[in-house]
């Protein structure tokens, strides 16, 4: 299993928008990208200027960070993508989605997906009664994702759900709250994300 391990605010920087790596930090006046709004390293306030290569390359890593995955696995998805009827793109979009850890954040019971990601590796996490503890694993439609019973009484996934207001909803996802458990729906649309 690996993942990026390292200051993920440079990310934001490197990317020159707001990625929320950091959850609730990201909403205050520490946010390193309000404090410096330029890409880290010793050349980071000079010139930049990006071929089209250049502006899609960052499209690209924008992605990959956005969801916390690494390279050889991000083309995977590309290829799951690509072989489905659609436009690939906004297949990509819905496959990076269905993963376990993005609908455990999406859903609210984290407050960023590298935390919904130690959710589930730490087996909190149920899928349709099961223990899972697979972040990349893929949900379908109609699967019932819920927190354990012992797991509910975790105070950073009750702090998650009281501030899920700020994201907003997610139309695709039906959360119930009282019961730690919600619904697939249907698969995500490029609007719902």
């Amino acid at each position: 299993m690996a993942r990026y391990i390292g200051p993920v605010c440079k990310l934001c920087r490197r990317e020159n928008m707001k990625l929320f790596l950091k959850g609730d930090r990201c909403h205050t006046d520490k946010c390193s990208f309000d404090r410096r709004p330029y890409p880290p390293g010793a050349h980071g306030q000079g010139r930049i200027k990006f071929s089209e290569y250049g502006v899609r390359l960052r499209e690209k890593q924008k992605m990959r960070r956005v969801y916390g995955v690494l390279e050889r696995q991000f083309r995977r998805y590309f290829a799951m993508a690509d072989q489905k009827k659609g436009i690939t793109g906004e297949n990509l979009l819905s496959i990076l989605e269905r993963r376990l850890d993005s609908v455990v954040f999406r859903m609210g019971f984290a407050s960023t997906r590298s935390e919904a990601r130690q959710l589930v590796r730490h087996g909190h996490v149920r899928i349709n009664g099961k223990r899972v503890n697979i972040p990349s694993q893929m949900t379908k439609t109609g699967d019932v994702v819920s927190i354990g019973e012992r797991s509910r009484e975790i105070k950073r996934i009750q702090e998650s759900l009281d501030a899920l207001e700020r994201r907003g909803p997610c139309n695709w996802i039906e959360v119930d709250k009282p019961n730690f458990t919600a619904t697939i729906k249907q698969a995500p649309a490029r609007e719902d994300i």
